[in-house]
C-alpha cells in the first residue's frame, strides 16, 4: 500500500541514495509524456524538500522544454537488488542553465560531470513510498561511460555546437532555453 510524506527523512535520503539509476517525468499542457531515466552520480539531496541533480547532454532535451511551459515533475527511484520499494518525489522544478545568476552556487553542489547542460532544481511537495513488489531483482554491472566519454571527445565546444544544433527545442518543438548557455 503506498503511502505519503511531507518530506524527504532519513530513510528515504539513504534509500535514494543507494539507487544506481532513476526516473524523471516531465510534461506540457500539450504533446507527449517525457520519461527519461537518469544515471550516474548525477543527484543531490538538498535539504527535507529539495533535491538538484545535472541534466546531462542528451539526444532530447524535453525535461527543460516542459519546465519553461509546466513546472510539475515527478521522479521515480525503484529498488532492484534490496528489499523491495518504489519512491516517487512529486513537485515543482526549474531548469537552470549557465547564464542563470545561481548556476554556480547549485553547481558547486554537484558532482563534476561533462556535458551537463541544465541543473534540476526541485523543489519536493510530497514523497510517496510503495511495495516494488512486481520489480524484478537485477545487478548493477557497472556505471556506462559512453556518454561521458562522448562529452570529453567532444569538447566544451563541441558539446555547445550539439546543444545548439539538437537540444534547442523539444521534439514537439517547445523551446529548451539552451540558447541562454551559448
Amino acid at each position: 500500500m503506498a503511502k505519503f510524506f511531507p518530506a524527504i527523512d532519513d530513510a528515504h535520503r539513504a534509500f535514494i541514495e543507494a539507487q544506481p539509476m532513476y526516473f524523471v517525468a516531465t510534461a506540457a499542457p500539450d504533446g507527449r509524456v517525457n520519461l527519461s531515466p537518469k544515471g550516474y552520480d548525477s543527484l543531490r539531496i538538498l535539504g527535507p524538500n529539495r533535491v538538484a541533480w545535472s541534466n546531462l547532454t542528451g539526444s532530447g532535451n524535453e525535461t527543460a522544454a516542459h519546465l519553461a511551459v509546466q513546472d510539475r515533475i515527478t521522479v521515480m527511484f525503484m529498488s532492484t537488488a534490496t528489499r523491495p520499494m518504489i519512491m516517487r518525489l512529486f513537485g515543482r522544478a526549474r531548469a537552470l542553465h549557465r547564464a542563470d545568476s545561481d548556476w554556480a552556487d547549485l553547481r558547486d553542489l554537484l558532482p563534476r560531470l561533462p556535458g551537463a547542460r541544465q541543473i534540476i532544481d526541485m523543489q519536493v511537495e510530497t514523497v510517496q513510498t510503495s511495495c516494488g513488489y512486481g520489480v524484478p531483482l537485477m545487478r548493477m554491472t557497472g556505471e556506462r561511460d559512453t556518454l561521458l566519454h562522448w562529452a570529453e571527445d567532444k569538447g566544451e565546444d563541441g558539446v555547445r555546437t550539439y546543444w545548439r544544433d539538437r537540444n534547442a527545442t523539444s521534439i514537439d518543438g517547445l523551446p529548451t532555453g539552451i540558447n541562454k548557455a551559448l
